[in-house]
């Protein structure tokens, strides 16, 4: 997408004509750190690997992870999450979201299928990671959701081509 015709000094920009941009720049990168708030108020930052599913109208976000995992018990306390992707080229996009985390049969068969027939580079078959070799319906396996609530994309530090959009 060309955000030089969406922008002019750090635009603003509706859902639609951003959610493409950061998606495309999102899954190629693939790797963002994500950060998440303790019960005490103290911030922790990951790796994570999300895929984002843009209909035209939402774009929500999901990440393969352990259902009982640090950040599962983060969420109960503070429901957000912060998302910055970044590469060599100084291509930079972010998100912030309400994040919930999901274990139903149906949901996580539904997202492992999602990663595993995504196409590379952000596809992967979740059967690789340790303890989740049972499958989705792994008591091991959870799926978090991730719903956008502010979005930025800046391609190689272009501050005239930085588009950003705020629920």
């Amino acid at each position: 997408m060309d955000l030089a015709r969406l922008t002019g000094d750090n635009a603003a920009v509706d859902l639609a004509a951003v959610a493409p941009a950061f998606v495309e720049m999102a899954h190629r990168i693939v790797w963002c750190t994500v950060a998440t708030v303790d019960s005490k108020g103290h911030p922790r930052t990951r790796i994570l690997h999300p895929l984002w599913e843009w209909d035209g109208t939402s774009l929500v976000g999901w990440i393969a992870t352990g259902a009982t995992s640090l950040k599962t018990k983060h969420l109960a306390h503070t429901p957000q999450v912060s998302l910055t992707y970044w590469t060599v080229n100084h291509d930079t996009c972010s998100a912030e979201a309400d994040a919930s985390m999901h274990t139903d049969d149906q949901t996580c068969v539904r997202i492992w299928n999602a990663f595993k027939d995504a196409p590379d580079p952000v596809g992967y078959d979740p059967a690789i990671i340790p303890g989740w070799a049972d499958g989705p319906t792994s008591p091991a396996f959870g799926a978090m959701r991730l719903e956008p609530t502010r979005l930025f994309v800046q391609p190689q530090m272009d501050f005239t081509k930085a588009v950003r959009w705020s629920r």
